[in-house]
């Protein structure tokens, strides 16, 4: 007897077949690209940044390091890799060719092109072969790929013996009374920047929704200790709006 049941994924709130939420996603990313850094300024009040500097403190990138910036879009967290490491190489993967388009420009006008590649490519099927990469970010991207454990064991997969994985990610709020605000904050004003600023409401209310389904920081520690990193730790930023997780390939 043949199973024909479908498998289902989210769509922010909305349940879709999981054939159709990459298409969805590049969707979102396609109409914002234009404008998508004004609207991380814009939906943090700027925190991004402070996230992202974090981000590399933790990291510490050294000379001649290979990264990996999965749903790296624009290339945000590859030039602040390859300027904190001083010299080396990164490839940026994206779903969205308008995303990595944005950032080949800016490598253009910051003369650093010879730094960077950048490929269309999805974070559940990488076109790199196994143990290529010393380091593998994906930043604000793991919660809207299909199957976020299959990008984890893709990750584990490109990453050389003492590679490192870190994910930064909007995360769940502990604090109930913080909680509240944030929520107000989220659905109400940042869809409305969206309409105003990028003339899509629809994307955004997407992207509020998509974190709400994110799991928590100790559900998403065990995905990531589930497909074989070791040494797995998390920190919480800005009292767990954003979370930063770390491990290694040993």
């Amino acid at each position: 007897m043949t199973d024909n049941t479908e498998r289902t994924t989210h769509f922010g709130f909305e349940d879709i077949p999981e054939a159709d939420k990459a298409g969805r996603v590049r969707g979102v990313f396609t109409s914002v690209a234009s404008r998508y850094d004004l609207m991380n300024d814009a939906m943090s009040l700027g925190i991004h940044r402070l996230w992202k500097d974090a981000m590399m403190d933790w990291l510490a990138p050294r000379r001649g390091q290979r990264l990996l910036d999965v749903a790296g879009g624009t290339g945000d967290i590859s030039f602040r890799f390859l300027r904190r490491a001083g010299s080396g190489h990164a490839t940026v993967l994206d779903l969205t060719a308008g995303m990595l388009e944005a950032g080949r420009h800016r490598a253009e006008a910051e003369a650093m092109s010879g730094m960077l590649d950048w490929v269309v490519g999805d974070a559940m099927a990488l076109p790199f072969p196994d143990n290529s990469f010393d380091v593998y970010t994906i930043s604000f991207g793991i919660r809207n790929v299909t199957r976020p454990e299959v990008a984890l064991a893709e990750a584990f997969r490109v990453l050389r013996p003492g590679g490192r994985l870190m994910v930064l990610e909007f995360s769940q709020v502990p604090n109930p009374a913080l909680a509240w605000a944030y929520d107000r904050y989220s659905f109400n004003l940042i869809p409305a920047m969206g309409q105003a600023l990028a003339g899509d409401r629809d994307s955004y209310q997407y992207l509020v929704e998509s974190i709400r389904r994110f799991p928590d920081q100790e559900t998403f520690l065990g995905m990531i200790e589930g497909v074989g990193f070791e040494q797995a730790r998390y920190r919480n930023l800005s009292m767990g709006i954003a979370c930063l997780h770390s491990a290694w390939k040993i």
